[in-house]
């Protein structure tokens, strides 16, 4: 009888082997990084250089083959997960949390959301300052940067509240970033799409 395949490697369990191999990168980081990866044109375009760059630009030693295992099994396994979101019908959707309606919860969040918008930039273009990209991927980038400065003023604005003790306006950017969010998964995900068709347009042939 044939065995059956494991089931997948749950989220909190590679966050929990990522921590332990000190990779520098939260894990919703790490999930936009290989977004970005796996979208890029230029040359990271494999799960395994994914995981090194990780950890900058090597694994990390293990104390043993079955610890090698379980940390790369699990990358590869969140690469193929992340791989599902090529097409139009199935966008990525960045991390969701709970936070609560105070500066310290609106802060925290404001980092994640930077987090994320920087490793996807840095996933999408890996060592390269610059790349060949659709134009659509290049509004969409314009507008990530800008979407990011708007978080970084965030994060100011959250020390000004807590200073002024006004929570209701901390549950109003807290409403506003839920838009933002939305803004922000829409336009990698329209990268990713102009990456895609990019990459399957026909090259033109040179004599």
């Amino acid at each position: 009888m044939a065995r059956s395949a494991p089931p997948p490697m749950s989220d909190d369990k590679l966050r929990g082997l990522l921590r332990h191999h000190g990779c520098p990168m939260p894990f919703h980081a790490v999930r936009t990084f290989f977004l970005g990866a796996i979208a890029s044109p230029g040359s990271m375009g494999s799960p395994l250089r994914a995981a090194e760059a990780l950890f900058g630009g090597e694994l990390p030693v293990f104390d043993s083959d079955a610890d090698a295992n379980a940390l790369i099994g699990g990358l590869i396994g969140l690469w193929n997960r992340i791989s599902d979101h090529q097409g139009r019908a199935k966008p990525f959707r960045l991390t969701r949390i709970e936070v609560p309606a105070t500066n310290e919860g609106l802060a925290s969040l404001a980092l994640i959301r930077r987090e994320e918008i920087d490793s996807f930039r840095e996933g999408l273009f890996g060592a390269s300052e610059s790349l060949d990209l659709p134009e659509r991927a290049h509004k969409a980038l314009g507008v990530l940067s800008q979407m990011r400065a708007m978080i970084e003023g965030t994060r100011d604005v959250a020390g000004r509240i807590a200073n002024a003790g006004e929570a209701d306006d901390t549950k109003v950017l807290l409403q506003q970033f839920r838009e933002l969010t939305r803004i922000a998964e829409h336009e990698m995900h329209e990268t990713v799409l102009a990456c895609v068709r990019a990459r399957r347009r026909p090259q033109p042939v040179l004599h």
